[in-house]
């Protein structure tokens, strides 16, 4: 008979809310061992009797079949002698003092609650909560470690029998899934008119469809926050909305029934259908049918719509198909324009009384925030636009380790984040830190974050900018605390980003392309269209676009027809009344304009890309004012004609890449008669062709072969798609954004890359960042993210 033994398992990564212990339990079983699992602020843990054959099948098949949510990042086995074990049990979850592991994201509905939940034998039938161990809500509704349903919003709704006895059944698919409920025991709809509940339950949701069908507009509770929904098919409710919320042109999102509707509204190939049904449900970017009903006011000036299917009880049963009902709704955030989105029932009363017709709500807390992600595919995989809902927490690992750090990310699109060893855990989307409302959010987001993943930050790293709230609450906290502070080049960290976004080895360096609208430069310039020379710890500016005086300042940013002028008079084109930013301006507007020019005033030098695109797009007449960061940018891209194979030239001299040429051309094709679709074409080829040619100078000079491209201009996928067509047809190694955007809402995990590395050479500093040039180190290797 062979002897017997035991053996202790630790086990790290996301492994509790998503079915693991009663997936250890059956396993336990299969293989006939006895001892128990558990929880713990760590992991989980496991100890086994049984023999050596046994106990070797029992961990194989722990990392090979694990639940589909489970992530293991870290598998530890000590062998030793059998503890006399005579049955396999769950036993009670233990806090441990300063231990912590990943928390799963909130889990888009599975396909067995999606059954139950249209079952009408089920008990669950219709209920806008039903939820299991593979879905449901996680990360908004935790409020500390271990998962157990007591540290949860959940812990106000006790179980009845039947809930009970699934929780604590190891066999049942809803064993010890922490938001389980049902219409009994556990939250429930209603619906508010004026102030008064005027429906409840079943009925406050037919009610608020009614609505709906009306043209109304309805704050529905979701799982993050409320959204605004409206009849995206009509634009008179579309109009309504947008005048309310103070949102002029910004896209609106939509959400869809199923992937029927979203084919009769959308061009729809299989990457993005995939992004669209998997567990993640995010926001998707896709091309809109020229057929498509959907009002154009959902999003004016585009050739595309960003669509989502349901991904709650609630959504499903909101937007089952009805004949009369829209066949898709208008999903906004809940919040007037750049305010953080509503959350909490009172406050959603307060601030979106004015916004909304009814209110559908409900009596399950939301504890964190958290937008819709947003994503487009890229060449077959995803492209994070916003990384939120689905995403966040869920850590980003390190190919090496890091101390405990703060980064504290950027203004715009804000995400912040903490690392401990391995881990990066970038936050939920943040938003604009433009006023109060959101810098509490982001504070109390950085509060919740160190205690839930137990983080005190021994270092903070910021932006350079020194108006930025991020930056300000890091320096001001590091003061207070005695900490050291890193401050970090913007572009610097949008390179250093992408390589932790792709498992870059610690000593790896690359050409970075960072191409934005803004960051903070070395000079007190505006930098925008960079090469960097660039490693984790250190970067030398090796080319960067040349500096315009950008007169006017941010209302240049506002107007880009003060763009396009400044160009103009840059490369010594009259402002003659024929050309589009005259047009558009006034001539007293000029004279200012053109003494500032002259004379330097109020007119900050700029380098950036995004602002290059701004004067094109204005010089065109696309877009001569905006009312949303990136428009005139956006629209420029969605007139690109496909078929136009022709290019504008820049002229490359030393580290300037200068547009002159460029400029003078596209006034040549305008004045030609050349329709603006195929001069937005030789735009877009022309920048990708300069990226190929300075690359492959710098390729050259400093023997690099890999490109890492990042910066929020590289959401452009016309640009982004023939430039990475470009690099590596002349044999470069391309490294896009995967886990997190290229835009700044990624910058936070760049800053702490850099933060780290200076850290650890002892290169940190209070003030800012050192750039200098990594360019005579030899190139790593690549590591797969």
């Amino acid at each position: 008979m062979t002897a017997l033994r035991g053996a202790r398992i630790h086990i790290t990564g996301i492994v509790q809310g998503v079915g693991f212990r009663p997936f250890v339990y059956a396993l336990a079983r299969r293989h006939a061992l006895m001892g128990w699992v558990r929880n713990t602020s760590a992991g989980v843990e496991i100890e086994v009797d049984g023999t050596p054959q046994a106990i070797e099948a029992f961990v194989l098949a722990l990392r090979e079949q694990a639940p589909p949510l489970a992530q293991i990042d870290d598998l530890r086995v000590e062998q030793g002698a059998p503890n006399g074990f005579t049955d396999f049990e769950i036993v009670a979850s233990q806090a441990l003092a300063q231990a912590f592991q990943p928390v799963s994201p909130d889990v888009s509905l599975c396909e067995d609650c999606l059954r139950e939940l249209l079952d009408p034998q089920d008990r669950r039938y219709r209920y806008p909560f039903i939820n299991c161990t593979n879905c449901g809500p996680r990360f908004t509704i935790i409020r500390d470690i271990p998962y157990d349903r007591p540290n949860t919003t959940m812990a106000p709704f006790e179980m009845c029998a039947d809930c009970a006895a699934e929780y604590h059944d190891p066999l049942d698919r809803r064993f010890h899934a922490q938001p389980v409920a049902c219409p009994q025991c556990g939250p429930h709809l209603w619906l508010e008119v004026g102030g008064e509940r005027v429906a409840e339950r079943g009925e406050a949701l037919q009610a608020a469809r009614k609505l709906l069908r009306q043209g109304k507009i309805v704050a529905v509770k979701g799982l993050g926050g409320f959204h605004l929904a409206c009849d995206a098919t009509d634009p008179e409710a579309v109009a309504e909305l947008r005048r309310r919320k103070l949102r002029v042109d910004k896209p609106f999102a939509l959400m869809m029934p199923d992937l029927q509707a979203v084919q009769a509204h959308c061009l729809l190939e299989e990457a993005a259908g995939s992004l669209l049904t998997g567990r993640e449900q995010p926001i998707v970017i896709l091309p809109r049918r020229a057929d498509s009903t959907v009002a154009p006011q959902v999003a004016p000036g585009q050739r595309t719509l960003g669509v989502m299917l349901p991904y709650t009880p609630l959504h499903v049963l909101l937007l089952e198909r009805e004949a009369g009902f829209p066949p898709a709704l208008v999903m906004t955030s809940g919040n007037l324009s750049e305010e953080p989105i509503a959350t909490d029932n009172e406050r959603a009363r307060e601030c979106l009384s004015g916004l909304a017709d009814a209110f559908l709500m409900h009596d399950r807390d939301i504890h964190t925030r958290c937008d819709d992600s947003v994503v487009r595919p890229l060449e077959g995989r995803v492209y994070s636009l916003r990384r939120s809902r689905g995403y966040a927490p869920s850590p980003i690992q390190l190919p090496w380790e890091a101390p405990p750090l703060l980064a504290a990310g950027a203004e715009l699109k804000n995400t912040f984040c903490l690392t401990r060893e391995r881990y990066v855990f970038l936050s939920h989307h943040v938003g604009d830190l433009q006023n109060y409302e959101t810098l509490q959010a982001f504070e109390q987001g950085v509060a919740h974050f160190e205690h839930l993943f137990c983080v005190r930050p021994e270092a903070l790293a910021y932006d350079l900018h020194p108006d930025y709230l991020a930056t300000r609450y890091a320096l001001e906290r590091a003061a207070r605390q005695g900490l050291p502070a890193v401050g970090v080049q913007h572009h610097h960290a949008h390179i250093a980003a992408c390589m932790a976004d792709n498992g870059l080895e610690a000593q790896a360096s690359l050409i970075g392309v960072a191409f934005d609208g803004t960051g903070y430069g070395e000079d007190g310039a505006i930098w925008g269209g960079e090469f960097l020379l660039a490693g984790y710890g250190e970067y030398r500016r090796a080319c960067h676009l040349a500096y315009l005086p950008m007169a006017g300042g941010e209302a240049a940013v506002r107007e880009p027809w003060r763009l396009a002028l400044a160009w103009l008079h840059q490369v010594g084109v009259d402002w003659e009344a024929d050309l589009p930013p005259v047009k558009a301006s006034s001539a007293a507007a000029r004279r200012v304009l053109r003494r500032q020019l002259e004379l330097g005033l109020n007119a900050p030098l700029t380098s950036s890309m995004g602002r290059l695109f701004d004067a094109v797009s204005a010089l065109i007449s696309v877009r001569q004012r905006v009312n949303y960061e990136a428009q005139a940018a956006i629209e420029l891209e969605a007139r690109v004609d496909p078929d136009e194979q022709g290019h504008y030239e820049f002229e490359i001299e030393g580290e300037i890449v200068d547009p002159a040429p460029l400029i003078r051309a596209v006034v040549w094709d305008l004045r030609a008669g050349l329709p603006a679709g195929r001069i937005a074409a030789r735009f877009h080829r022309g920048v990708a062709r300069m990226v190929l040619e300075v690359c492959r100078r710098l390729r050259r000079d400093a023997g690099l072969q890999r490109v890492a491209l990042s910066g929020g201009v590289w959401q452009n996928m016309v640009l982004i798609e023939h430039t990475l067509a470009l690099l590596r047809e002349a044999g470069f190694e391309v490294l896009v954004h995967r886990q997190v955007p290229a835009n700044d809402g990624g910058l936070s995990l760049g800053q702490a890359a850099v933060a780290a590395h200076r850290i650890g050479s002892g290169q940190a500093s209070a003030i800012s960042d050192q750039p200098s040039g990594p360019e005579d180190r030899e190139e790593e290797p690549s590591a797969e993210s």
